[in-house]
């Protein structure tokens, strides 16, 4: 392998896994990022979730429907802001075209095929070096009603077609694991998932940063990329008012990306989808979940954080301000009052939304472009963390001339080719 100089575009946790593996494929690496630190967007705070068996497109059958019902509530799942932003509507028409059984199929294994092998790397990374960012083991998906139990149903046929470990479980057996649980919201049952778990994001991400460092990876921290040029041996990269040329580069800057990539001519259907989340001090631990839970009915993730609960989730189109919306304020403090009411006070949580940058099918976008030593590694939408590792390593693997150890088959720019 010949070693190269590769500049790595963005500082998230998909940015600084790529990075590692490219320092550790013996690369030169630098880490170019807009911010003071890393993780410091999409990466910052939100559920914590590394779960393959969630890792599935939105796009599930009868989730129009649902979407429609929501977007005159108080508190909803999905809220359109009124826009006339024509690339909003062309991208929400991409997405409801996914919303067949079988395109659900196909963007769910794509996507589940790299979060399995993701949480794999995941775990070795953490257990050679001892990693230590509020891990907790197990998710459980709640379950309000026969309905939300229907609308599951792909999903646990994929489970079960993939021989993955779940248990589908009534009331009483969610309350066994979770035993915390308000006994007077509505619960239908649930489905368990025993080897996925949940993290601090963007603590794992300092700790690999400073690990990567040790490795020879630079990070350029408030140094914004303008524009990428191709060159006859590499490529350019005006960063700010300078110059820095390498040999390729890897666009791995969220939302960010779009732009960089448009400027080259290429064109990727990703829009920012606004999500929130608030993080509270446990007040009574007696009272506090024990890992991570998902409440399908409104696509909230609730994840304990050494003492503090976060709760993360609600996709709001339309919005691309960082104002924080009072509707998708409630709809968190709603969730997190119904399933643990005496734990936190949620009222008092710090707030925070950032954008996800996802595709309308689902599934993330690594490897080439058709610029030459241009790279991505990009589109992951709220799975960034279940799949940083796995997509870091395989991205590091594309560059250094080696196959991926899984197969990269929907998950490359040929995709939308």
């Amino acid at each position: 392998m010949t070693q190269k100089q590769i500049a790595v575009v963005g500082g998230g946790v998909v940015g600084v896994c790529t990075a590692y593996f490219l320092a550790q494929a013996g690369h030169e690496v630098s880490v170019i990022e807009r911010h003071q630190n890393v993780a410091q967007e999409a990466s910052f705070a939100h559920a914590g979730i590394v779960s393959p068996g969630y890792s599935t497109p939105w796009t599930v059958p009868g989730m129009p429907r649902k979407i429609l019902s929501h977007l005159f509530k108080s508190e909803a799942a999905v809220s359109v802001k009124p826009t006339f932003d024509r690339a909003m509507w062309r991208w929400v028409r991409r997405w409801l075209s996914e919303y067949e059984l079988e395109r659900y199929r196909i963007n769910s294994e794509r996507m589940q095929r790299m979060a399995y092998y993701s949480r794999d790397i995941l775990r070795q990374l953490s257990e050679y070096y001892q990693l230590d960012y509020e891990q907790t083991r197990g998710v459980l998906q709640l379950l309000r009603t026969e309905k939300d139990r229907k609308l599951a149903e792909p999903a646990l046929a994929l489970l079960a077609e993939n021989e993955v470990p779940h248990q589908v479980l009534d009331p009483e057996g969610v309350r066994a694991i979770e035993p915390a649980l308000a006994s007077n919201t509505p619960l239908a049952g649930g489905i368990y998932l025993p080897e996925d778990e949940a993290g601090n994001c963007p603590l794992f991400t300092k700790r690999l940063k400073q690990i990567a460092g040790t490795a020879g990876v630079q990070f350029h921290f408030t140094s914004t990329v303008r524009a990428i040029e191709p060159e006859s041996r590499g490529v350019a990269l005006q960063i700010d008012d300078g110059r820095y040329a390498a040999d390729a580069v890897v666009i791995a800057a969220g939302i960010d990306s779009v732009g960089l990539l448009k400027a080259l001519g290429i064109e990727v259907p990703i829009y920012p989808v606004k999500g929130y989340s608030a993080t509270a001090l446990i007040k009574n631990f007696d009272r506090a979940p024990q890992s991570a839970l998902m409440d399908e009915a409104y696509k909230v993730a609730i994840t304990r954080l050494g003492g503090r609960i976060r709760i993360a989730g609600t996709a709001e189109l339309g919005a691309r301000s960082d104002e924080l919306r009072e509707r998708a304020l409630r709809t968190l403090v709603k969730v997190g009052g119904d399933w643990f009411p005496d734990a936190a006070n949620y009222a008092q949580a710090n707030f925070w939304c950032g954008t996800r940058p996802m595709l309308p099918d689902g599934p993330p976008l690594i490897g080439a472009t058709p610029i030459r030593n241009v790279y991505v590694n990009i589109g992951h939408g709220s799975c960034g963390w279940a799949m940083a590792a796995g997509c870091g390593k395989a991205l590091a693997d594309i560059i250094s001339g080696h196959a991926p150890d899984i197969d990269i088959d929907g998950l490359t720019m040929a995709r939308y080719g």
